[in-house]
């Protein structure tokens, strides 16, 4: 058996390093297309604008006399149905051979989920609120990072709920009139409701919208689950039982054998099959913790990613395990 050393503990480290770099500028990406008109679309106006540029399907020159009926056919199929086709094929095709390579990587409400999960474990030992288990993996719970934890979900909230305003009317309009204290109609409703709404999902089913209700999400698992060659969190079950002492050599509170499942963001079990890990974001970290104890232990690490050939193979094992099951 190959022993793994720091080197590869680091290389680990590293890969979230850029995990979080990826995550941070996307999220300011997301923050500020509004305001630099890189994608948002003006409800006042009727205008698309992308990449700087306005956006037009020419039905405004149908409507004028400028094109027939079959130019505008024409320029709706070329400027909204291929390129939205072109961009959702090529979505689903890194779904169907990495997973939500998105939700993990790129994903700002995931970021969000990421970062207040921290929070909260800091104040109660849970990674959520509907967690049946404490992981003490930071030292014992301070109530002192409950009101920090409020706060942030409040805050979260509104950065959200107003940059979603923003990608709807025009970001001078909403941050001028929110500054002035003269934004009133729909636009205040929709900053006060949506500000009300996103801080309640962040603070109690933010796991549970980033599973079963987030639509992007789902169909990149959909596309994921119809490929049995798409990567995977693969554990060496013939090694089950060096996962009895996981986390007994690292100092963690948690209890032994679970420093996996205690990191995973999604709530989920890495060592279960793929058909129990549907929402997996291949964030990486069950890959993380497992070799920091492993190696630890001098010993290699039991999960590891697998993709191709190697994927089927570990989906075809699965298949026969769960065949030789007793029902």
């Amino acid at each position: 058996m190959a022993v793994h050393d720091g080197a590869d503990t680091r290389a680990a480290a590293r890969l979230q390093v850029w995990r979080r770099r990826t995550q941070t500028g996307f999220f300011l990406l997301f923050l500020l297309a509004p305001a630099l008109n890189l994608l948002r679309f003006d409800l006042a106006d009727r205008q698309l604008w992308f990449l700087g540029l306005r956006w037009s399907l020419g039905l405004d020159a149908l409507v004028r006399g400028e094109l027939s009926a079959t130019q505008a056919a024409l320029s709706i199929l070329w400027r909204a149905f291929i390129p939205g086709i072109m961009l959702v094929a090529a979505f689903l095709a890194v779904a169907y051979r990495f997973g939500r390579l998105y939700c993990g990587w790129l994903c700002p409400h995931f970021s969000v989920v990421e970062g207040l999960n921290k929070l909260l474990h800091r104040a109660c030992g849970k990674f959520s609120l509907w967690d049946m288990s404490v992981t003490l993996r930071a030292g014992p719970p301070q109530r002192r990072w409950w009101p920090l934890f409020a706060l942030s979900c409040g805050c979260m909230g509104f950065v959200w709920a107003i940059t979603l305003l923003s990608y709807l009317v025009t970001p001078a309009t909403v941050w001028g009139g929110l500054f002035s204290g003269t934004l009133s109609g729909n636009p205040a409703r929709f900053l006060l409701v949506g500000t009300l709404l996103l801080s309640c999902e962040f603070a109690f089913a933010r796991h549970l919208f980033c599973r079963f209700g987030c639509a992007v999400g789902l169909f990149q698992s959909l596309a994921w689950m119809a490929n049995p060659r798409g990567m995977v969190v693969a554990f060496e079950r013939e090694r089950a039982r060096d996962c009895r002492s996981c986390g007994s050599e690292t100092g963690s509170l948690s209890p032994r054998g679970s420093a996996c499942d205690s990191v995973c963001p999604m709530r989920l079990h890495p060592r279960n099959i793929k058909r129990m890990m549907f929402s997996c974001v291949q964030c990486g970290q069950c890959l993380k913790a497992c070799e920091v104890t492993q190696v630890a232990q001098q010993r290699a690490p039991t999960l590891e990613w697998r993709i191709g050939e190697e994927a089927l193979r570990e989906t075809l094992r699965q298949r026969r395990d769960e065949l030789k099951e007793p029902r």
